[in-house]
């Protein structure tokens, strides 16, 4: 259960730049690359999302800031309850969509869901021609399928919500994601190489 049901009731209880904040680049590719539960809240997406959109494509973060690590879970907002508006507009100007989630696990694994089939099966080949482990998501609860899950709420109403293991994530960084010094090494470069090359 999320500790707030939706943007307002966060931001009634929480402080923008203190605890929070948004960062967000536009671009008119036609593409907006997210990271919803960025920053300390599930570590490392941020930096995928923001490497991925590159200058080319639209980027969009919200992001934990809270100095106590296990402290800004209680920023998550579940992706169907995800209605932060400055999100949902980079979004809804979107053709395709990409949201970046970090999901635990200590298996090195890329898990896909959503509801851009298409999309997801060129994402799945891309990753797996360059060696990682990618499947479709088989946790029932990360499926991604909801009409209102941020990843489906572009143009098309359809997108892709892309889970990165734990396991995963702290191979990208050295140091490992656990502390806060994060320098992005080649494994984190060929993952972005993946998705940029579909996009």
């Amino acid at each position: 259960m999320d500790h707030y049901r939706n943007f307002t009731h966060l931001k009634n209880h929480e402080t923008e730049f203190r605890d929070y904040r948004i960062r967000v680049r536009e671009r008119g590719s036609g593409a907006a690359i997210l990271a919803p539960h960025g920053g300390w809240i599930e570590r490392g997406t941020s930096q995928v999302a923001d490497a991925v959109a590159g200058h080319r494509h639209s980027f969009y973060a919200f992001e934990g800031l809270k100095s106590n690590l296990k402290s800004n879970w209680t920023l998550h907002i579940t992706s169907d309850h995800f209605d932060e508006p400055i999100g949902l507009a980079v979004v809804s100007r979107a053709d395709r969509v990409i949201a970046f989630h970090g999901a635990k696990g200590s298996e090195s694994a890329i898990y896909l869901g959503g509801l851009d089939l298409e999309l997801r099966a060129e994402l799945l080949e891309s990753c797996r021609s360059k060696g990682f482990r990618a499947f479709d998501d088989p946790s029932p609860s990360r499926q991604g399928k909801g009409a209102t899950n941020i990843c489906n709420r572009g143009k098309t109403g359809q997108g892709v919500q892309v889970e990165l293991t734990f396991g995963l994530r702290k191979r990208m960084f050295d140091p490992s994601p656990c502390g806060t010094k994060w320098e992005q090494n080649r494994l984190f470069d060929r993952i972005v190489e993946c998705f940029q090359a579909v996009l």
